[in-house]
């Protein structure tokens, strides 16, 4: 199958199917998305282990998935 009938088949997708597409490929691809040659700065280093901590300090500080969505969602459909 060509990419161009991979890519017109896509539409035809359930949802369910297109959710599965990303994962597949990052299966196939592995740590291919991972780049050696341009790694964190010390910087970027600093800011994980900073929030690390934090969350180490108080994991239920931060909010649930379904609280994140919810505000995410009104943001877009400010009308519902």
């Amino acid at each position: 199958m060509s990419k161009t009938e991979i890519l017109e088949e896509l539409p035809r997708l359930t949802p369910e199917d297109r959710f599965g597409i990303p994962l597949s490929l990052a299966e196939l691809d592995g740590d291919g998305w991972l780049n050696d040659h341009d790694p964190p700065t010390n910087a970027e280093k600093s800011l994980l282990a900073a929030r690390l901590a934090a969350y180490e300090q108080n994991p239920d500080a931060g909010s649930s998935w379904e609280e994140v969505e919810r505000r995410i969602r009104a943001r877009l459909n400010p009308l519902d």
